[in-house]
């Protein structure tokens, strides 16, 4: 019975094989209806056919990923750019502005309520999109270096960064900062120099100072036709294009089709004077710099430069076309116990950043989950590595900045947001069950301190769920102070007080004022001699205090005191930074 059960089976599914075969639209159902074919012939047949078509889908899906950030110093055009890739990418259909009384849609990247007032990004949005072939994931960073370890953090998920430089103001002091941050990693790396419509430096001024000053070779592959009032256009040295300058914020301007540098249109089309000084230029620059190689781009030693116009949707195009051609897809991420790598067929994930209050409906907190390797499936099991527990994810969600939508699958590469009750911290690992933990995502000691006050009696529950919740993010950072037991704030830079203080008031609806403290520095301290460490604490009890994680926390309020305290014990252990 069971013989000629299966023999209709395989007379069942071979007629509706042959009759799907002739049908040319049906991909899908011919390969479902091929693998039903192969599990009642052969079980064992199936297994080995679907694990090799699940890794051939893995290996194809992570070929096709574009995780980059988007870096530079404020006002440099940065939240711009992303609102246009996003327009290329069919994401919106009209671009924001950062800031303007006659647009009135707001960037799309820049959706808190603080951002739209200030005309600054404060914390970093994860945006996703389709653009032709290619799956993007764009991280829009904060410029401001008062949110620079947000920023510091999100370099760690990315794959590759596009740095944005004003040509008129050239290379800035944060634009620095983050570059060496991704020298450090070998982190590839695109310029593009912004705002050509204005008056600005000489380009060939601009790529000598983005060599001293990023302290990377640089390689033009797209060259402007002027600056400012007279620009008209740029000539595309990667695709040996000309692209007419047209202002026009949410349309693309004019392209001629060209054979070569010396074709005779770009004469009519730029004038012979412009023609004549770009072919020179073009000239110069083949015999200053060499040949562009993929490698030196893909080993950090190389960087391509782009020119364009991002409030004019000008040049960014080009600068993406060429980006999803040349730019890498997920590599490996090391673990501190082995190097894993994306082709890998279980799933494992870091967090790298929590989002306190996108919804303030539900006053829910979001962690943001960097896909490592494998594939993330909604419902699986997972290990939460810190707390040993399996977790379960019924509402995965993908991003368009706020806006989320719910995802059954993720592959490396992608930042998949999780509804956090309290479960993650920065830098928790999530596998299928190995115990890795990966590094890199430190919490380095503030700079300015303040003690925090409720001024509202009636709303201290609001207060205290509203601190614990912006300080997950990890921005900035709470100490309680064990000799008077007050709460101390501690960030990187002023604005960072303020966006707190508005971010209570206007998402939990608490109001809160600071008070001044002196202190220069807060040190994490251990010591393998529990004694020496009690006597620390003992004799600098009015100095201390626990961290958010219950750490020790030494605060002194001067360098002299801090060099005084190192020198008188020795066996104490002083960490300018969380991670150690």
């Amino acid at each position: 019975m069971q013989f000629i059960k299966i023999r209709r089976q395989i007379i069942f599914y071979a007629t509706k094989l042959i009759i799907i075969i002739c049908n040319p639209v049906a991909k899908i159902q011919k390969l479902r209806i091929i693998e039903i074919f192969l599990v009642t012939l052969c079980p064992k047949i199936h297994c080995k056919h679907h694990k090799n078509l699940a890794l051939a889908t893995l290996n194809d899906e992570i070929k096709r990923r574009r995780t980059f950030a988007i870096i530079s110093h404020p006002d440099a055009g940065k939240t711009t750019l992303t609102e246009k890739l996003l327009l290329f990418g069919g994401a919106i259909h009209i671009a924001g502005a950062v800031k303007s009384n006659k647009i009135k849609k707001t960037a799309t990247s820049d959706w808190m309520e603080i951002e739209k007032q200030r005309g600054i990004s404060v914390a970093t949005s994860v945006m996703g999109f389709n653009y032709g072939d290619y799956k993007i994931n764009i991280l829009d960073t904060p410029g401001h270096q008062d949110f620079a370890e947000d920023t510091y953090r999100t370099l760690t998920a990315v794959d590759s960064v596009i740095i944005v430089v004003d040509v008129a103001k050239g290379v800035e002091q944060q634009t620095r900062k983050l570059m060496e941050v991704c020298r450090m990693r070998n982190t590839p790396v695109i310029i593009f120099v912004n705002k050509l419509d204005r008056e600005g430096r000489d380009p060939f001024d601009i790529l000598d100072e983005l060599e001293s000053e990023l302290k990377i070779s640089v390689r033009p592959l797209s060259w402007p036709i002027n600056i400012g009032a007279k620009f008209k256009g740029v000539y595309n040295i990667f695709e040996n294009s000309l692209d007419l300058f047209t202002p026009n914020k949410q349309t693309v301007s004019e392209r001629v089709e060209i054979t070569d540098i010396n074709d005779p249109r770009i004469d009519e089309a730029v004038g012979e004077v412009d023609a004549k000084k770009l072919r020179d230029d073009i000239e110069l620059i083949d015999g200053v710099y060499p040949a562009f190689n993929e490698e030196d781009y893909l080993s950090g030693k190389v960087a391509p430069v782009f020119f364009g116009s991002a409030l004019n949707t000008f040049g960014v195009k080009e600068l993406l076309d060429c980006f999803v051609k040349i730019a890498p897809s997920p590599g490996e991420t090391k673990a501190e116990e082995r190097t894993i790598k994306p082709e890998e067929e279980k799933f494992s994930g870091f967090i790298f950043k929590i989002h306190a209050n996108m919804d303030p409906n539900h006053r829910s907190c979001i962690a943001f989950v960097k896909v490592c390797s494998g594939k993330f499936e909604r419902n699986a099991n997972y290990k939460h590595v810190r707390s040993n527990k399996m977790m379960r994810f019924a509402a995965p969600t993908a991003f368009m900045a706020q806006k989320k939508s719910i995802v059954d699958e993720a592959y490396p590469g992608d930042i998949v947001g999780l509804p956090d009750t309290g479960n993650f911290k920065i830098g928790d690992t999530l596998t299928e069950g190995e115990d890795l933990h990966f590094k890199g995502l430190p919490s380095f000691s503030p700079e300015m301190f303040k003690y925090i006050e409720n001024t509202d009696p009636m709303k201290s529950k609001q207060l205290e769920k509203g601190i614990q919740q912006l300080m997950d993010e990890g921005v900035a950072q709470l100490f309680i102070n064990q000799f008077n037991g007050r709460k101390i704030i501690g960030t990187v830079g002023q604005l960072q007080f303020e966006v707190i203080q508005y971010r209570l008031l206007h998402e939990y609806g608490a109001q809160c004022r600071w008070e001044p403290i002196s202190l220069y520095k807060a040190c994490w301290i251990e010591s393998d001699d529990a004694e020496a460490l009690d006597s620390f604490k003992r004799r600098k009890h009015q100095f201390m205090a626990v961290d958010k994680e219950g750490r020790d926390v030494f605060l002194a309020d001067s360098n002299y005191v801090l060099q005084m305290a190192q020198s008188d014990f020795p066996k104490i252990k002083f960490h300018f930074s969380s991670e150690f």
